[in-house]
């Protein structure tokens, strides 16, 4: 609710600061007197579009300020915080712009600085304004659906969508999550079958490689151990050693045999030596024979495959060349060869995963549909209500030539969401054979506000309004109209300040300014340099007078403070 209205150096206004109530309050005042000024100022405060001439003459700025009251559990609070605003939920709001005399404005929210922007979405939340030069609030195509949902409680049936629109947008996700994984994983499945295949071939086995590289240290040992046998066997020579020293050996025979001829005794020096000669001659054929044997079992025990050495070199070298592909050691290959198996086997399994995201997704398309089928259903029939309802309105409000209807269209697909398939439109047609179209765009200045009042008193049947703490202003709404017509938008407005919304009516209707709760007049004085406005909340004399004025014009007659009491009495 707008409680308060503080205004420094607008216009004509040096400084004003007005208190509001409940229920309905009247502005009135002579043409001129500086009405629209006051609407002005609070426009400034909630945001709209200003600029210097707003700043009083002499004055360095202009500000206003818009005081609210509201409900902790007021939405606006959500909205607060999601711009990164701080608000004490017990505290009032206060909305405060200033603009300079060279066109320089700032804005504030409880003193902190914020943009305009912010101060007049906050604003929009709290006040509607309808008059001849402004709309908002039921005039906002925006606002059309939710308000409709509101008016026809379709409460449960859009929670149902928003449901099963986060299930189905959580299930599109994990199905495009998978497929796109899937599509990755294909380029390299080929390889990975590849590198499987070779891993197949090879057989790795945990220890292998230490194994093969013992056996290779071995083998190459043995092939150089071989030919070094060959070549003792070789410098040996075998049979051939064994003849000559056995010729060796006769040759000393007979030299011991020709020396005994002559004589000599064993004791001689010459056949002793001759004798040593030969008993050497004779051990080291022995032991010949001996290390040619020994040399030969040797041999026997270096049995060399140059074949078995050529195997082992290979798998040694094709096991380190795979676990280089992979990036891992040898030993690792058989564990590795586990895990593309298991891999492969996944992809296998993503195929059945993506097949079962697939249905997922289509029955929660299925939930979707079901659910913004029976929203839309709802919706269709609160339209209908809605707009039995207006039109029952407007013949008092002299609209009875114009119609008004709800019209439902289906969005584009691409725009389906959390709130349903539907776009909701309030139209209306002004006169009998004319298209509808929106109703700022078919309406006139004054049939606006009537317009606006007509849905307004509509939406407010359903146990009260459909935004409760919010606050109403109609500029001129009784346009055009008076006597009996007049009496009806006064009954109207007051209905629906009884209803619980805060309205503001500027007028010139004594017929409607007689059903106001509270009365204010705005007058003109001529100050010292320029014209002056003031607003003054009148008592129940004062508001009798204005009343009569209203009625009579300038000078006002008994006749009209009578006719003014039966206004306000009736």
């Amino acid at each position: 609710m707008l409680v308060g209205l503080s205004i420094r150096d607008v216009v004509l206004i040096s400084a004003l600061d007005l208190t509001l109530g409940r229920g309905l309050t009247a502005l009135t005042g002579e043409t001129g007197a500086g009405k629209s000024i006051v609407l002005d100022a609070l426009g400034l405060a909630l945001g709209a579009k200003a600029d210097a001439g707003l700043v009083r003459a002499g004055a360095a700025q202009a500000s206003a300020a818009a005081i609210f009251s509201v409900e902790p559990t007021n939405p606006v609070f959500d909205l607060l915080e999601e711009k990164g605003l701080a608000a004490d939920r017990s505290e009032d709001l206060i909305l405060r712009r200033y603009i300079s005399a060279d066109g320089r404005s700032r804005a504030f929210l409880n003193d902190q600085a914020t943009s305009v922007a912010v101060l007049r979405e906050v604003g929009a939340s709290l006040i509607e304004v309808h008059g001849q030069h402004q709309t908002a609030g039921l005039l906002d195509p925006k606002t059309h659906r939710p308000l409709l949902d509101e008016f026809g409680r379709c409460r449960p049936q859009l929670d149902a969508v928003a449901a099963t629109w986060t299930a189905l947008r959580d299930a599109r996700a994990q199905e495009a999550e998978l497929a796109d994984r899937i599509a990755r994983s294909d380029a390299e499945t080929e390889l990975w079958t590849a590198r499987l295949a070779e891993l197949d071939r090879l057989n790795p086995r945990v220890g292998e490689e230490a194994e093969l590289a013992d056996l290779r240290a071995v083998l190459g040992a043995a092939e150089k151990a071989v030919s070094d046998i060959a070549e003792a066997q070789e410098k040996l020579g075998g049979e051939d050693l064994s003849r000559r020293l056995s010729s060796a050996f006769r040759a000393l025979e007979r030299a011991r045999e020709r020396a005994r001829s002559t004589g000599v005794g064993e004791d001689h020096l010459v056949l002793m030596r001759l004798t040593a000669a030969a008993d050497a001659v004779d051990r080291t054929l022995v032991e010949a024979a001996e290390a040619v044997t020994a040399v030969d079992a040797a041999a026997e025990v270096f049995e060399f495959d140059p074949a078995r050495l050529d195997e082992t070199e290979e798998r040694l070298f094709a096991l380190r060349a795979a676990a280089r592909k992979l990036g891992v050691n040898v030993d690792d290959l058989a564990a590795e060869r586990v895990r593309i198996a298991a891999d492969l086997r996944g992809v296998e399994d993503q195929d059945a995963a993506l097949a079962a995201a697939k249905a997922a997704r289509l029955k929660a398309e299925a939930d979707y549909v079901r659910a913004a089928a029976a929203l839309t259903k709802a919706r269709r029939e609160a339209a209908d209500r809605l707009s039995q309802a207006v039109a029952s309105e407007l013949a008092p409000l002299k609209l009875d030539r114009a119609k008004f209807r709800v019209e439902i269209t289906p969005l584009a697909p691409e725009r389906a969401g959390p709130t349903g398939v539907d776009r909701v439109a309030f139209e209306v047609s002004t006169h009998p054979g004319a298209a509808f179209g929106g109703l700022g765009d078919i309406a006139s200045g004054g049939e606006l506000a009537r317009f606006a009042l007509a849905m307004k008193a509509s939406l407010a049947t359903r146990d009260g309004p459909e935004a409760p703490g919010l606050a109403m202003i109609f500029d001129e709404v009784d346009q055009g109209v008076g006597g009996a017509v007049a009496a009806a938008v006064g009954a109207r407005l007051r209905r629906l300040a009884d209803d619980g919304t805060q309205v503001l009516v500027v007028t010139h209707s004594p017929q409607v300014a007689a059903r106001a709760h509270h009365h204010w007049r705005v007058s003109k004085s001529a100050g010292s340099e320029t014209f002056v406005t003031h607003v003054e909340a009148l008592s129940d004399a004062e508001r009798e007078g204005e009343i009569a004025r209203m009625l009579s014009g300038a000078e006002v007659t008994d006749a009209a403070r009578g006719a003014a009491r039966a206004l306000i009495s009736g």
